[in-house]
């Protein structure tokens, strides 16, 4: 519920024993109602101020936790108890508490997941609706957990491909930006007592150093609004566009959303959910604007008549290997197994893209990194040893 705010309650219970804990509720009155229909006498009711942010591999932990609950035979209730009673964070005890509140009151677990949709996604409750229609909860929560889990992986992977050379860069301006503000200085005013003439190569390094210093801030400002633009813009269908196109970054990033959207596709086929309700369930699973946007026009070219493979060959974006695939799987009836294979196929490309990157750029921004900071300390100390071959010759 978007309008649900996290309690603080002190109650008595009925042998007047003192409790203590956390709660999800709408308002005041609706927080001490739910507290008394628990057979609670309420003392104290504070709302928290701070807001809370769901964390997706929270929501795994739970999901992968709920299927080895239920693997060992355990009911939903009292497995959503106890993770309720065992949970380390406050809202997630009082979120895991009141869905098995639910349940007793004779919800079902989908609708209850429902009501939460900041933190549990149109997939999480179509997968655990086909649990409960099947009688495979169990099964449907762990492959639940295995894709988010995989999802995880992958994104960090990315992550920390495209991280890594922006650290490795900025470190690098920054030991430039001190040398040049606080140590070329320096050895300028050393210089100003030769002389003799300045090396070539010192006098460029001092001539640059000099123009970052007085126009440091349009420099600033140069460097900032770009970073910045490109920060608010990040989720922009026209930005996504043109992050597809560049060269590394762009692999990296279409290899990551077809492995999510493929793995969700493929999840939502083997637990039986039909094909347009798994795709609009990857459609709201996608973060992106650009992805939804396609996803949306595929979903709709097939409620036209189109053939699966067909719609998604529409869109453009999509591989050759995707829509042969699709073809062959569509044609064969054997679709969920070819949804499986590419989720496979893109997710191992694009961890070994990842890696490769890492490889590469590794020895790369080194080599860039030393001949910057090389080539301002061979400038700085040149002239020091020409002063001393000048005055050996004399």
């Amino acid at each position: 519920m978007v309008a649900n705010q996290l309690w603080r309650w002190r109650a008595l219970s009925i042998e007047g024993e003192p409790r203590s804990g956390t709660l999800w509720a709408t308002d005041r009155n609706a927080a001490f109602t739910r507290l008394m229909r628990n057979e609670l006498h309420p003392l104290a009711v504070t709302r928290c101020s701070q807001k809370y942010r769901w964390r997706p591999h929270h929501c795994y932990e739970m999901f992968r936790q709920l299927a080895t609950l239920l693997q060992a035979g355990l009911t939903l209730s009292h497995s959503l108890q106890m993770l309720a009673d065992q949970h380390p964070l406050k809202p997630w005890q009082a979120l895991l508490q009141s869905i098995a509140d639910e349940l007793g009151e004779g919800c079902s677990f989908s609708e209850a997941l429902k009501r939460w949709p900041a933190v549990f996604s149109p997939l999480h409750v179509s997968m655990v609706k086909t649990g409960e229609l099947t009688g495979k909860l169990e099964e449907c929560c762990r492959r639940l957990a295995q894709q988010q889990k995989s999802q995880q992986l992958l994104s960090a992977k990315v992550k920390k491909a495209l991280r890594y050379p922006v650290i490795i860069l900025m470190l690098a301006v920054i030991v430039v930006l001190a040398m040049v503000t606080l140590v070329l200085p320096e050895f300028a005013a050393i210089y100003r007592t030769f002389n003799t003439p300045l090396p070539k190569l010192t006098q460029i390094v001092m001539g640059m150093a000099a123009f970052m210093q007085s126009y440091s801030l349009a420099l600033f400002s140069g460097l900032l609004v770009p970073v910045a633009a490109a920060w608010i813009l990040r989720n922009a269908p026209r930005w996504q566009r043109i992050l597809l196109h560049t060269p590394v970054m762009g692999a990296l990033a279409k290899g990551q959303k077809l492995g999510q959207i493929f793995t969700v596709l493929s999840l939502t086929q083997q637990a039986g959910i039909p094909f347009l309700q798994g795709l609009e369930s990857a459609e709201e699973t996608v973060e992106s604007c650009y992805w939804r946007g396609i996803l949306r026009c595929v979903r709709e070219d097939i409620e036209k008549g189109l053939p699966i493979w067909s719609s998604f060959q529409k869109t453009a974006i999509f591989t050759p290997l995707c829509i042969q695939l699709l073809r062959t799987g569509e044609m064969s009836g054997a679709l969920d197994v070819m949804l499986k294979n590419l989720a496979h196929h893109h997710t191992e490309q694009t961890f070994q893209q990842a890696d490769n990157l890492a490889a590469l750029l590794e020895p790369l921004l080194l080599i860039v990194t030393g001949v910057i900071i090389g080539t301002l300390v061979v400038a700085m100390y040149l002239p020091i040893f020409h002063l001393g071959d000048a005055m050996s010759a004399g």
